[in-house]
């Protein structure tokens, strides 16, 4: 099934780019997404949010790890840094079950329970800062698809 999301959010560390054996540049950046409520609206903390640094809100944070593929794999390399933002269109990667695509979970160093999502960047912009747009088109992307990649003519709606 494929899943096209968009999240903008800042990079947890700086991005590192490899080569596959055939030469193809990919780049691997994870991107922190968060969500805020306020606590005026929901007085009670859901779980597996927490209280925000200013006290005011609740926050429950998202990672997502992010592969950029070829002249966008080198340019994201280039430019993009720990902290900095980022807008990323892409498809998620992973399994799925009844249609819902899972996390990747692990535990933390500290014993906490984690998950992130993975996605194969299709559109990259720069937000804040120098800014710019790195673009792509449909040919950007894996060498193969990612296991369970529709293409989109083939979606029923």
């Amino acid at each position: 099934m494929y899943h096209k999301v968009t999240i903008i959010g800042n990079l947890g560390q700086d991005p590192e780019m490899r080569y596959t054996p055939s030469g193809t540049a990919v780049t691997n950046f994870s991107v922190a997404t968060t969500e805020r409520i306020s606590k005026e609206a929901t007085p009670e903390c859901p779980d597996g949010w927490k209280e925000s640094y200013n006290g005011r809100n609740w926050e429950l944070t998202t990672w997502w790890r992010v592969a950029a593929w070829r002249q966008l794999a080198e340019t994201c390399n280039q430019f993009l840094t720990k902290g900095s933002q980022v807008y990323v269109e892409g498809v998620v990667n992973g399994t799925a079950e009844n249609g819902v695509r899972n996390p990747r979970v692990w535990t933390g160093s500290d014993g906490v329970p984690r998950a992130s999502f993975e996605l194969t960047a299709r559109l990259v912009k720069f937000l804040g800062g120098r800014g710019g747009t790195v673009g792509v088109t449909g040919e950007e992307g894996p060498e193969e698809p990612p296991p369970g990649f529709v293409e989109e003519n083939e979606i029923p709606f």
